[in-house]
């Protein structure tokens, strides 16, 4: 290996470091460390949007969908198109809420049990998320220095990166990280693109060496497995809580508007090169090591198929987005914690010093919860689904509802939230799976687990009584 990989990922490192470290000094109150003072202009939002977004379940899931199933892998980023094409008119509404987190919206709409349930939803699914986020970062560290450090042991040093990163200075030292990896891996992702396609003979050559299927809209997924990868990304993007949480820090109603059209722009042409990179290294490494651990491919295609200094800014940006990916996505439970448990119930009065305080321990305990959970994961793909599955049955629809239904009420959103979480986290288990009919059990349990929520929400929303109209007038007002 080429000691160019190792200086310009320090070089990363520092450079994250340092921003962080910049803005640091500008955290003094609660809401500084949580929504970044409401300040982020609309460029801020875009890169922090397409960074915490763009991580391991596309880097390492969506390729390794790629390398075995072709272009068809493209449904899982293509629900997450359709929910951005939803997001823009929901961005606006959204930041007129403007308060911190997911709970405080489902407690202003619904109750208190609803931000409960919804804290809970919200830690199962992201530390989840965070956890295969540690494992793609372990993955890169393994590949580039193989005789120091083992894939496990590359997820406890990623594990310490993340939670010193995402302690010091919280939403602001996010976003603002975010805005340098969001331009490093747009312009190594669209440089290396064209490089490993010559590499590869050409993209004729690249067709001619995969089946048909590789190029078709499905493949050889059926429409179901292909709605399986759909809707679970389509559904966690809507109800997403770390962009939520990024509308709630813009500095206006225009400025998420903006964010979320540069927002739709970057991921279809990021996630697109993502799969057609995926597709590309196939060719070039159809056997050997990465064929056995394909959720590898990006990471060993800069490595081992481009020249020295592309491939070490190639692998640098990987590095970099699994980083911002996880984050975002540890800061964003414990912003939960903090906000929805510590704030709410045990010390309302508490002092922004003390918040802060407390919002870093936060983060360290979720990171070694995150840490525990990658050291048991297999497979990426399976981590990515289940979690965006939790996320998109038991919150998503009540989201929705609480913008958009005048009629969905307390009674229903709390059933909702917790006939989701239950099916999804209990689907594979002893209490339910042996139960099933075997053509039933085979599947993901995305479709029984947003089917339960959904009936809870309209059927008890139906027959219990309306929610007061102080309860929906600040998210209908002026609609």
């Amino acid at each position: 290996m080429s000691p160019l990989y190792a200086v310009v990922l320090g070089a990363i490192v520092l450079t994250l470091m340092s921003v962080s470290l910049a803005r640091l000094h500008k955290v003094k109150t609660k809401a500084d460390y949580l929504v970044a003072g409401r300040s982020l202009p609309a460029f801020v939002l875009v890169f922090t949007l397409l960074s915490s977004w763009i991580g391991s379940g596309s880097l390492l899931a969506g390729a390794e969908n790629a390398y075995r199933h072709g272009f068809a892998a493209l449904w899982q980023g293509g629900g997450g198109w359709a929910g951005l094409l939803l997001i823009y008119f929901i961005a606006p509404r959204a930041r007129r809420f403007a308060q911190f987190t997911i709970p405080d919206l489902l407690e202003a709409r619904y109750n208190q049990a609803a931000r409960v349930l919804g804290v809970i939803a919200v830690l199962f699914a992201y530390t989840a998320i965070t956890s295969y986020q540690l494992i793609g970062g372990g993955d890169i560290l393994h590949l580039l220095f193989p005789a120091l450090i083992t894939a496990d042991l590359g997820k406890y040093i990623i594990a310490a990166f993340v939670i010193v990163f995402t302690a010091i200075a919280g939403m602001s030292s996010v976003a603002y990280m975010d805005v340098f990896i969001g331009l490093l891996a747009t312009f190594a992702l669209l440089l290396a693109f064209p490089v490993l396609t010559h590499a590869a003979g050409g993209w004729s050559s690249v067709t001619h060496s995969l089946p048909a299927t590789h190029f078709q809209v499905f493949g050889d997924l059926s429409p179901v497995q292909a709605l399986e990868l759909f809707l679970p990304t389509c559904l966690l993007l809507l109800g997403n809580q770390s962009m939520y949480q990024k509308f709630f820090s813009a500095k206006s109603e225009r400025d998420a508007r903006v964010a979320v059209v540069g927002w739709i722009i970057g991921t279809v042409i990021l996630e697109t090169v993502i799969v057609a990179l995926a597709i590309v290294g196939s060719v070039l490494f159809p056997t050997g090591e990465v064929s056995r651990h394909p959720r590898e491919i990006l990471a060993y295609s800069a490595l081992h198929g481009m020249p020295a200094l592309l491939g070490a800014f190639l692998m640098g940006a990987i590095f970099a987005k699994i980083i911002s990916t996880a984050n975002n996505y540890l800061f964003s439970p414990a912003t939960n914690l903090v906000n929805d448990v510590f704030v709410r119930y045990i010390a309302p009065d508490a002092s922004n010093k003390r918040i802060l305080i407390v919002s870093r321990l936060m983060v360290v305990l979720l990171g070694l919860w995150a840490l525990y959970q990658a050291m048991g994961t297999e497979s990426v793909l399976k981590k990515a689904l289940y979690a965006y599955t939790i996320y998109s049955a038991a919150l998503t629809p009540v989201i929705l509802a609480a913008f958009y239904s005048r009629r969905a009420n307390a009674a229903g959103a709390v059933s909702a939230i917790a006939a989701g979480t239950f099916v999804t986290v209990f689907w594979d288990s002893v209490l339910i799976h042996p139960h099933l009919p075997a053509l039933i059990a085979e599947r993901d349990a995305i479709f029984p687990a947003l089917l339960a929520a959904l009936l809870c929400l309209v059927v008890v929303s139906a027959v219990t009584k309306p929610p007061d109209a102080e309860k929906i007038a600040q998210f209908h007002q002026q609609q």
